[in-house]
């Protein structure tokens, strides 16, 4: 096996997890390693070379910039999670390190040829896609129609589960990616009602906030079911 996948971090749980040994190896040949520090950016819309990736470590976010310049934050990328804008002829958002970022990254057109040559890849990233539409459908929906603790529960049980090795159960600890900053523009919020409801939910003993960005799930349980999401 390829020594740089033998050690990925993500191996058994990115989209290339279908693949034969083999395969994995020979679509390696084609891909290269990028770190990207915080605020660097993958691409930008508009680029009509966006690469595709998949996230090794690090968090990335999905934004759109309007005419005046303001930012809204659309989606997150948490590691295993595939990055890319295939077969458009250029990029329509912005993609951005949130943390200092490893990704494993394709051209497109390897990509696009990659899929044709291995069926369980294409199915792979179809399963991905529709799981990420889910993802933003119920974030629309909460955002629109969840109080603020509940988008605040959600978005924080959402990190848990990203930082977490285990697929069944959340992060004990993790380091927020977002600030107040980004957490009220992503979630429709201000920062001051983010910075308040971070404290309620320390109260209730949901979680305990330690330092600057450091979050510990004291309750799980409690959190997920203020959030009003469905754990599955």
């Amino acid at each position: 096996m390829n020594l740089v996948c033998a050690q990925c971090p993500v191996r058994d749980s990115a989209a290339c997890s279908v693949l034969e040994e083999k395969e994995r190896d020979a679509l390696s040949t084609v891909g290269r390693t990028r770190v990207l520090k915080r605020g660097e950016m993958l691409f930008a819309a508009g680029d009509d070379e966006a690469a595709c990736a998949t996230l090794v470590s690090g968090a990335m976010k999905i934004a759109a910039v309007d005419r005046d310049g303001n930012e809204q934050i659309l989606s997150l990328v948490h590691p295993s999670g595939f990055i890319g804008e295939m077969f458009t002829p250029f990029a329509h958002h912005d993609v951005v390190a949130l943390t200092e970022s490893r990704l494993c990254v394709f051209s497109r057109k390897d990509m696009e040829r990659a899929i044709e040559d291995y069926p369980a890849l294409a199915r792979a990233l179809l399963r991905r896609s529709q799981e990420d539409l889910h993802a933003a459908r119920s974030m629309i929906e909460l955002t629109a129609h969840g109080s603020a603790e509940a988008r605040l529960a959600a978005l924080l049980y959402d990190f848990a589960r990203a930082a977490s090795d285990s697929p069944c159960h959340p992060a004990g600890e993790f380091d927020l990616p977002l600030s107040r900053g980004e957490i009220a523009n992503m979630l429709g919020l201000t920062i001051e009602t983010v910075s308040r409801k971070l404290g309620e939910l320390e109260d209730v003993g949901a979680i305990r906030r330690k330092g600057k960005r450091g979050i510990e799930i004291i309750d799980p349980a409690h959190l997920l079911a203020l959030s009003g999401k469905d754990e599955n």
